[in-house]
């Protein structure tokens, strides 16, 4: 028996696009560019042959077009990982849910997602302007915890020795690890991208080890990030999406993984404001690699 999608769990607006994203199903490409900042739309769109369609909503932004013959949609997510369940979810819905029935599609669609941000670099070999593939992905967020079987999706062995070594105090709290997708890791990487471990932090302050007027429960955080090493893996930078990216992809059986410029050097504590031109770099990079 089909499972049926009661328009509560699954809200379509009256123009037949889907709640959040105002995207309709026939809009959404097999291949998606997912960025942070809805201004960044327009910045990877401008080097599209053409665009079918333009849509706003919210920090939600999306234009679908062609590139060297490659139908693209990018969108924008906004920040942080409950926003990535919002637009995971919704573009698994366009790509998989028959929007007319609301049920499960007999065939299901696999999406190609690439989510292309900026950083915090952990490490002295990561200077600002480094591109960085989140190789894996640790979660600080717990999004992924509210889905059945995650098991499958995680790297619970890397789980545990982060714990360890991190001497973990933050109780209720529990970080969890999950890898990109390794075929598209071999097509989007070259030798101009360094393959790392992100933090997918779920706050751009006291989550990353940066202090205010608020004292952090483990001061010594950052220290103990830094030198962590599992198997000759070093944790290589801060971000705030990829976690919840490639672990909710892998359950919904789609290829995801993140790439981003580093813009601040946690290490040495400098920051680049005026990053436009090495994320262009990046993007025109995926761009001819997706």
């Amino acid at each position: 028996m089909k499972k049926y999608f009661a328009s509560s769990e699954l809200i379509i607006n009256e123009d037949g696009s889907v709640f959040h994203l105002h995207v309709k199903p026939e809009w959404l490409a097999d291949k998606v560019i997912l960025v942070g900042d809805p201004g960044r739309v327009a910045l990877v769109a401008s080097h599209f042959e053409n665009k079918e369609c333009e849509v706003e909503s919210r920090e939600f932004k999306t234009i679908t077009g062609t590139y060297q013959e490659k139908r693209i949609t990018v969108v924008s997510t906004g920040i942080g990982c409950d926003n990535i369940d919002i637009v995971m979810n919704e573009l698994d819905a366009l790509a998989n849910i028959d929007f007319e029935t609301r049920e499960e599609k007999p065939r299901l669609r696999s999406l190609e997602l690439v989510r292309i941000g900026t950083c915090g670099g952990l490490q002295p070999y990561t200077p600002v302007g480094t591109f960085v593939c989140s190789e894996k992905s640790i979660g600080f967020d717990g999004v992924i915890y509210f889905y059945a079987n995650t098991e499958r999706a995680r790297d619970t062995a890397f789980e545990a020795a982060l714990k360890e070594q991190l001497d973990w105090k933050l109780s209720g709290l529990s970080p969890y690890v999950v890898p990109a997708d390794h075929s598209l890791i071999e097509q989007i990487t070259g030798n101009d991208i360094i393959r790392g471990v992100t933090i997918a932090a779920n706050g751009f302050y006291g989550p990353q080890g940066r202090e205010l007027r608020l004292p952090l429960a483990d001061p010594k955080l950052n220290e103990k990030i830094e030198a962590f090493n599992y198997n000759g893996r070093q944790i290589t930078n801060f971000e705030m999406e990829s976690s919840s990216l490639a672990g909710l992809a892998a359950l919904m059986g789609h290829r995801a993984m993140t790439v981003c410029c580093i813009i601040a050097g946690r290490v040495d504590k400098n920051m680049n404001t005026n990053y436009k031109g090495s994320l262009t770099g990046l993007i025109e990079t995926v761009l001819e690699r997706i």
